[in-house]
């Protein structure tokens, strides 16, 4: 597919010599190595989702004006822009700038409850906008639209939470909630992820404990017999006086080492910023640390 054609398809890859059974997600636990996914295949970058409490129109404005931010970065691959005082002009009109809008009920299936169930049940709100116009706002900012190849990212994660000390698998149980919120946040930036199994990591002696002390140099061939382009490590640790997760994030670029890091944040965010973070530096958009404008 052309690099400058407006949607970006990607597959779900196949590690080699496996044989996977794709369904949705889940592998066969003698899986060595398989990606999660970029974004689901048919992701367009000018498409992007928001969790809405009901289908009223108020919610519905709220919801186009979080879903601009959210695709200026995903088009751009601009983090920076998360929480840019300039938009908010933009986000006040975002309405003006949507081709279509969906919804899917969360709850779809499950039999209503209570009076909350009808009133206040949360539905996706997936939303597509124009392109021209995201391509104006972009070049108004100084930024461009990122539509040439995007690397392929091996993603290594390393949670720690009290005596709990795991790294992010494809195939384990214990990782299940970070490892949705990984595939969540390469969806909402725009990009392909790999992630390693349990039997890639022991037998490259990968531990939650070691991961910290890997050096990239060690992880890169792992990651390169996935096709992985680029490798990304976070290591998230449980603050109790924060009640949120301290954060640290590093990836190899174009001959340098970038780190960043933040606190008392919730996986998901930690996993968006880590994860947009490095389509940032992969987009030449500078390095992540460079923040909004207040």
């Amino acid at each position: 597919m052309a690099d400058l054609h407006r949607t970006r398809r990607w597959s779900i890859m196949i590690g080699r010599g496996a044989n996977c059974a794709i369904v949705r997600i889940f592998v066969a636990a003698a899986l060595t190595w398989c990606t999660g996914s970029m974004a689901a295949a048919g992701a367009d970058l000018y498409r992007t989702k928001v969790t809405v409490t009901g289908q009223g129109e108020a919610n519905r404005m709220v919801g186009f004006a979080t879903c601009l931010e959210d695709v200026l970065i995903k088009a751009s691959g601009a983090q920076k822009l998360a929480g840019d005082r300039r938009l908010a002009a933009y986000k006040s009109k975002a309405k003006d700038l949507v081709t279509s809008f969906s919804y899917r009920d969360q709850f779809a299936g499950k039999p209503i409850r209570d009076e909350q169930g009808t009133r206040d049940r949360p539905y996706d709100l997936t939303v597509d906008f124009e392109e021209s116009k995201i391509n104006d706002i972009l070049g108004a900012f100084g930024l461009k639209p990122w539509l040439s190849h995007r690397p392929v990212l091996a993603v290594f994660v390393a949670m720690e939470q009290g005596p709990r000390n795991y790294v992010v698998t494809l195939d384990e149980a214990q990782s299940d909630l970070q490892r949705d919120a990984l595939l969540a946040a390469a969806d909402k930036r725009g990009m392909l992820i790999v992630l390693p199994g349990a039997a890639a990591l022991a037998k490259s002696n990968v531990t939650g404990e070691t991961l910290g002390t890997t050096p990239l140099s060690a992880l890169a061939p792992v990651a390169a017999e996935q096709d992985a382009e680029a490798v990304l490590t976070g290591r998230l640790v449980w603050d109790d006086r924060q009640l949120g997760w301290a954060t640290q994030w590093q990836i190899d670029w174009a001959g340098r080492t970038h780190r960043w890091q933040l606190r008392g944040v919730t996986f998901d965010e930690a996993f968006r910023r880590g994860i947009g973070g490095a389509a940032q530096i992969l987009s030449g958009n500078g390095d992540q640390g460079e923040g909004p404008r207040r």
